[in-house]
């Protein structure tokens, strides 16, 4: 396989793994612990998006769908901004019914979408990351909910940074990929953990 194709997979790969091997989908950094310190929000911040399989699998998804569409490199920052939004509405205590239904929802639909291999319309995509960025945001505050602003702002800009240097970094490799098959294989990768975020939250233990 052309070294460049294989780095455009690697990683919703690496997420569909990890969902096999944590089902539960653990989201938290700091083992449950609410962060205390700048450094340990900063570093729950970063880590978040990356050890919640589900959450991973659509930051692939948004760089992948970017590259395919030829869309600016800009776009992933509407999931980013939303995410935080969402972390936001969180903290101010409203609640979002079913959110970590529809975040894995939103990864299914994703992953279904690239995987299709069809052109969808730059517009639509940005409408996709701005309503699932509002619930993965909206997850994510989960485990800063009640922390010092010191550790919740440092966990802000670990999550902000993190996502975009994802998002925008797995974008940049696949718009490199030799193959037409690369996103769809990325797709068919992200619709697996979508599904299986999906029946593990519609099917009880």
């Amino acid at each position: 396989m052309n070294p460049i194709l294989r780095r455009a997979a690697v990683l919703p790969t690496a997420a569909l793994a990890l969902v096999a091997s944590s089902p539960a989908f653990a989201h938290h950094a700091m083992g449950g612990e609410m962060p205390s310190t700048f450094g340990e929000g900063f570093i729950s911040g970063l880590a978040h998006p990356v050890i919640g399989p589900d959450h991973l699998a659509f930051l692939v998804a948004v760089g992948v769908a970017t590259a395919l569409g030829g869309m600016p490199l800009w776009l992933p920052i509407v999931f980013v901004a939303a995410s935080a939004v969402g972390v936001g509405v969180h903290l101010s205590l409203v609640n979002l019914p079913a959110a970590e239904l529809v975040v894995a929802a939103s990864v299914l639909l994703a992953g279904f979408l690239l995987a299709r291999g069809e052109r969808v319309a730059t517009g639509a995509w940005a409408a996709l990351f701005a309503i699932a960025g509002l619930f993965h945001g909206y997850a994510y505050g989960e485990s800063i909910v009640g922390a010092e602003p010191t550790p919740l702002y440092a966990y802000l800009a670990g999550l902000v940074l993190i996502q975009s240097a994802l998002s925008i970094g797995v974008a940049l490799v696949a718009s490199r990929a030799a193959s037409a098959l690369a996103p769809r294989l990325a797709g068919a990768a992200v619709a697996g953990i979508g599904f299986a975020a999906v029946i593990g939250q519609v099917v009880p233990g």
